[in-house]
């Protein structure tokens, strides 16, 4: 009896042991724990960036808010990115992938998905910024909305509210003008925009799922 009992503890640990060290499925992944920015970073103009009943409010001067934390050591290759966004009317903004952190200034490295509605700037909500630019609208001011960005290979879709607005592959060799030369598939992290004092917008829910590279 003793025996058997040894036999089913040694089963048990191994079981559990199994379980605990066995990767976790990837599914969707929360970046934004509606309390605090950790781990989101920003350099200038700080203060652009708040908590406001559980979203992230962009308000303020010019200033980017990067995403630092942990998961997958804030370095995202292929993935799905979706985020809800609302927009006050004439606000700007923009969601950057395959960036990283700068202390001032615009991102220089990555792409931009435009955040906009109804600001004077007419390239649209969903455009793939300077690259692949709509002038439609999908969304509309002071309302939630889903962004929605995936990266495989050398492929991106943007979708609003299941909508394609984007599907835009980057060629062996792009053209790219002298204000964005590292407007580039590659490697990197998000980042959320705050475009000039008078826009207004708020995140919640922020997930990605990492895909296989």
């Amino acid at each position: 009896m003793k025996r058997i009992f040894s036999f089913l503890s040694i089963a048990l640990c191994l079981i559990v042991l199994t379980s605990a060290t066995r990767p976790p499925k990837k599914g969707w992944i929360s970046l934004f724990d509606g309390k605090t920015l950790n781990g989101w970073k920003v350099g200038t103009n700080a203060s652009t960036f708040s908590i406001d009943s559980g979203r992230i409010k962009v308000f303020g001067p010019t200033a980017h808010l990067f995403y630092d934390g942990e998961v997958n050591n804030h370095q995202f290759k292929n993935f799905e990115f979706k985020a809800e966004v609302m927009t006050m009317p004439g606000s700007n903004s923009g969601i950057y992938f395959h960036t990283e952190y700068q202390e001032g200034g615009w991102p220089a490295k990555g792409y931009e998905v435009q955040v906009n509605n109804s600001h004077g700037d007419d390239i649209r909500t969903g455009s793939l910024y300077d690259i692949v630019d709509t002038h439609e609208v999908y969304a509309k001011d002071n309302e939630w909305y889903t962004e929605y960005i995936k990266v495989e290979g050398k492929r991106v879709i943007v979708k609003i509210n299941d909508i394609v607005v984007v599907d835009y592959t980057e060629p062996e060799h792009p053209v790219r003008t002298a204000g964005h030369p590292l407007r580039l598939i590659g490697k990197g992290t998000f980042a959320l925009q705050g475009h000039d004092p008078k826009s207004i917008v708020f995140y919640k829910n922020i997930m990605v799922k990492p895909l296989a590279d």
